[in-house]
């Protein structure tokens, strides 16, 4: 199906086709698009209004038409544009679980021109206000949980940010105290009286939509800057992926004299859960953008439980459902797998980890018309680098796929020098859907984007097909069921406790989570400390995921290599073995 797979690519591609592609230079850099986008993630919702009263949003027992949502995002938007003056170059932050009103503010913002920036629902008071003091955006969109966090620093972010606060899923008669001058979300929206249009806006292609925050490598996270620009070719990126790999099947078929893959029913709905967060892309990028623009309903979930999961597979009818691994994982384990009625699902997959082979063969042999699925991407391109799906997963299992039309890809040596693809390097890639940088953080874009090419800090090889195959990782990072954790972040936290002489952070494999946090440490002479007493100095300053969960307490100085560096390979292969 491979050759069949590179004529279907060639054919959507070609001058007139739908996906026809020209070049242009952004910011001094040539970069490839598509010649039918839009030019803002705001011409995707006034596009999706048009749905009216198919369902789009489904929260336990709570649903939300196309047309309700519209109704709530533009009376959102016209509270944020009179009251607040949210427009073109502002931000606004979003602080909360998957709740409906997460997807509402999203739009909301992003339609008057101004930047989301989603805030990581896990993070400790601490983090939060590293976040909103970084961004400075003028209003704070947050549920009960998030406030109750933010409450003890936000008198410090008002002494340079006013900082208006809307205060979501907190009723009147419930035990959360609001912050002065909070106002709650029912008391400012009304759908009721919603204007009939969204305020004007002048949004550039170039403007910021969104910032999510990714882990850093010195300790703070960074806000990467997602355009929308990148937003509208990471979501036709994805969009072709799923047409070409629809054509070359019917190519193949045709091809083998068997029938071809019955055309999909355009009257039916497809159904998308979201178990992961939205404040990443995994979630908002690769699942929120797609599901919207095709009318899809979108099935949010509170938390992640694998038998709440097939519960509501079987209610909604699900067909698509895109989570970490783990998750996957997860269900096809369950017994509930067994009695669930899960005929639906036509997709099952996801991204933010590598999906084991394993794993691949599982979901094809889980039940017919459940094809498998994975994408390679990260925070700075917008989404999704690779795509692989279907036979041709099944084919190449070990493979994220091949790089989406819109990006460049190259591998490269510890030196820079460029590595032939047949050879291991750091793969690196150039396009549109690359970020514009990171926010307040001049010397991180320049380390991290060098003549437009993104490091994406993982160790690559591509095949003779362009299928790429990611064999390890350059950064020093834990990559723990989808959430990127930096370990010099967590050894910065760990070494402010002084009985902590040494320590080094490392990734250790897990069979439901593929890496969960360890660390080895070496106390001070005449210290002492144990596991129970590390983390709860870490809880108020590390998200709990962050927080290590195997520790060593080790007699002697960490092993070294020549630069002073610790060995950490040989560490965790030591203490792991």
């Amino acid at each position: 199906m491979l050759m069949e797979f590179q004529e279907a690519w060639e054919e959507l591609t070609a001058p007139g086709a739908q996906f026809a592609m020209k070049e242009i230079e952004v910011r001094g850099i040539p970069m490839r698009i598509f010649e039918s986008a839009p030019p803002s993630m705001r011409f995707v919702w006034e596009l999706a209004g048009g749905y009216a009263d198919r369902d789009y949003v489904v929260f336990e027992d709570e649903r939300f038409t196309y047309a309700e949502a519209d109704a709530i995002i533009k009376s959102l938007a016209h509270h944020l544009r009179e009251e607040h003056g949210v427009g073109s170059g502002d931000r606004v932050a979003v602080a909360m679980r998957n709740y409906p009103e997460w997807v509402f503010s999203y739009w909301a913002i992003i339609s008057l021109g101004a930047a989301c920036v989603g805030m990581n629902a896990w993070w400790t008071s601490d983090e939060m206000k590293y976040g909103l003091a970084d961004s400075h955006p003028k209003v704070l969109i947050a549920d009960s949980e998030r406030i109750e966090r933010v409450g003890p620093v936000l008198a410090e972010l008002r002494e340079t940010n006013p900082l208006h606060v809307i205060a979501v899923r907190t009723p009147a008669d419930g035990n959360v105290e609001l912050p002065e001058d909070a106002v709650r979300w029912e008391d400012v929206v009304d759908p009721s009286t919603a204007p009939a249009t969204l305020p004007e806006a002048d949004i550039d292609p170039d403007d910021d939509a969104c910032i999510f925050y990714t882990s850093g490598t010195t300790g703070a996270p960074k806000g990467a800057q997602l355009t929308h620009r990148g937003s509208i070719h990471n979501l036709l990126n994805l969009a072709f992926m799923t047409g070409v790999t629809g054509l070359a099947g019917a190519k193949a078929a045709a091809a083998a004299g068997s029938e071809p893959p019955a055309p999909a029913d355009p009257g039916k709905q497809n159904v998308f859960m979201a178990p992961t967060p939205l404040f990443h892309v995994t979630a908002n990028n690769c699942l929120l953008h797609p599901a919207t623009i095709s009318g899809s309903k979108i099935v949010l979930t509170y938390k992640w439980d694998a038998a709440r999961a097939l519960e509501l597979i079987e209610r909604e009818g699900v067909t698509n459902f895109s989570g970490v691994p783990t998750m996957t994982r997860e269900m096809l384990m369950h017994p509930d797998w067994q009695t669930r009625d899960t005929s639906t699902l036509a997709g099952l997959g996801g991204g933010g980890a590598p999906l084991q082979p394993d794993l691949v063969e599982k979901i094809d042999k889980s039940q017919s018309g459940t094809s498998p699925s994975t994408g390679y991407g990260l925070t700075e391109t917008h989404g999704i680098v690779t795509a692989n799906s279907g036979a041709l997963y099944v084919a190449k299992p070990a493979s994220c796929g091949r790089i989406v039309p819109t990006l460049d890809g190259k591998l490269i040596d510890e030196a820079g020098n460029d590595v032939a693809n047949s050879g291991v390097g750091e793969l690196c890639v150039r396009g549109a859907v690359v970020i514009k940088g990171y926010l307040n953080r001049e010397e991180s874009t320049a380390e991290a984007i060098q003549d437009g090419w993104f490091r994406t800090g993982d160790i690559a090889t591509i095949d003779e097909d362009g299928y790429v195959f990611i064999v390890d990782r350059a950064k020093d990072m834990v990559l723990r069921g989808g959430e990127n954790i930096y370990c010099s972040e967590v050894e910065t936290a760990i070494y402010q406790h002084e009985a902590v002489a040494e320590a080094a952070v490392f990734g250790v494999p897990d069979d439901r989570l593929g890496e969960i946090v360890g660390v080895a440490i070496v106390l001070a002479p005449g210290a002492s400390l144990d596991d129970a007493g590390l983390r709860e100095f870490l809880a108020p300053t590390l998200a709990k995921f962050k927080i290590p969960e195997r520790m060593w307490f080790l007699g002697e100085p960490l092993p070294r290599n020549a630069n002073g560096k610790f060995l950490k390979r040989e560490l965790r292969e030591s203490l792991t073995a």
